[in-house]
């Protein structure tokens, strides 16, 4: 088997990413959001962009937020069905709640753009599923569930975060008990940044 794509969905800011040395190492290709506040090549991706794996098919969705950059992808294997059976959300949407969203911005315009991102994903099936980045223990959300994995239909009737439909209620919900940042996070972020 052959890599060819070492996928970050963001530059995160709670441990440093082996993507590029794995990339690197493997002769694939490290891809990131294509806005991505880099200092360092790679293959960047936009919104609806789709990369092709023989019968798979990931589509990118920018889902900004978490940070400015993150993307989610939407996977689905042509064996199975012609139509998604599962997303890769990071940190955005996780079995129980959002990912926090002042780590790479102002809390704020992260939740705003966190909201628009939330559309995004409600409109998918219900159906599918849900594989996060972060469950239980992570600080980059709040209520976070121990169970790695849910379905965006499951999402929307129990995650409370998830359930908001107004935007100014759900800016005041993400910046209510905003847990302490990661140790060194700016850090951490820079170095991921290749800064």
């Amino acid at each position: 088997m052959r890599i060819r794509y070492v996928i970050d969905t963001h530059l995160h800011a709670d441990h440093v990413s082996a993507g590029r040395a794995l990339a690197e190492a493997a002769g694939a290709e490290y891809v990131l959001f294509a806005d991505a506040p880099v200092g360092f090549a790679f293959r960047g991706v936009r919104d609806g962009e789709v990369l092709e794996l023989g019968n798979v098919a990931i589509k990118i969705l920018h889902t900004p937020g978490h940070t400015p950059e993150h993307i989610s992808l939407l996977v689905t294997d042509r064996t199975r069905a012609d139509e998604p059976w599962f997303v890769l959300t990071g940190h955005t949407l996780m079995v129980g709640d959002l990912g926090r969203t002042e780590l790479a911005t102002s809390a704020s315009e992260g939740a705003r753009a966190l909201f628009r991102s939330v559309q995004k994903l409600k409109a998918l099936p219900d159906h599918l599923e849900v594989l996060p980045g972060v469950y239980s223990g992570s600080v980059c959300g709040r209520s976070l569930s121990g169970k790695p994995t849910s379905t965006i239909g499951f999402e929307k009737r129990f995650n409370r975060a998830f359930r908001i439909g107004d935007e100014d209620e759900f800016v005041r919900a993400m910046l209510a008990d905003i847990p302490p940042p990661p140790p060194q996070a700016a850090d951490t972020r820079a170095i991921n940044s290749g800064r």
